[in-house]
C-alpha cells in the first residue's frame, strides 16, 4: 500500500487548467464588435488611422465587459443576470445604431427592442438550467 501514497515534497497537480472558452468568446466578439464599430464610424469614406484605433477601442471595451459579465454573472440571482445580459446587448446594439447618425428615440427604441427579448431569452435559459 505504500505506494498509493503520494511522495514527499512533490507537487502534483498544480497546473491550472485554462478554459480557452471564457477568454475566446469574448475576444472574437469584441473582434467583431470592433470591426463593425469602425466599419460604421468611417461612414464611405476612406480608412486612416482613427478609425482603425476606434474599432480597436470598442472592440477592447465590448470583449472586456462581457468576459467581466460572463466571470460575475454566475454569483449574481438569475433574473438579474438575465437583466444584466438584457442591458448589455441593447446598449451594444443601441451605440452600434448610434453610429448610422439616427436620432437618439430610434436609437433607444433599437436597444429596448434588442434587450427585452435577450433579457428574456436569458431568463428562461437560466430558469430552465438551475436547480
Amino acid at each position: 500500500m505504500a505506494h498509493a501514497a503520494p511522495a514527499a515534497g512533490r507537487h502534483q497537480g498544480t497546473m491550472r487548467h485554462i478554459d480557452t472558452g471564457a477568454w475566446l468568446r469574448p475576444v472574437l466578439f469584441g473582434l467583431v464588435y470592433g470591426v463593425y464599430a469602425a466599419f460604421m464610424k468611417r461612414q464611405m469614406g476612406p480608412v486612416d488611422a482613427g478609425n482603425v484605433f476606434y474599432g480597436i477601442l470598442c472592440g477592447v471595451l465590448f470583449a472586456g465587459m462581457l468576459f467581466l459579465l460572463s466571470r460575475v454573472g454566475p454569483s449574481l440571482p438569475r433574473e438579474l443576470r438575465a437583466a444584466a445580459y438584457g442591458a448589455f446587448a441593447g446598449i451594444a446594439m443601441g451605440y452600434l445604431y448610434s453610429l448610422a447618425d439616427e436620432s437618439i428615440l430610434r436609437s433607444v427604441g433599437i436597444a429596448l427592442a434588442v434587450a427585452v427579448p435577450i433579457g428574456i431569452g436569458a431568463f428562461y435559459r437560466y430558469y430552465q438550467r438551475e436547480p
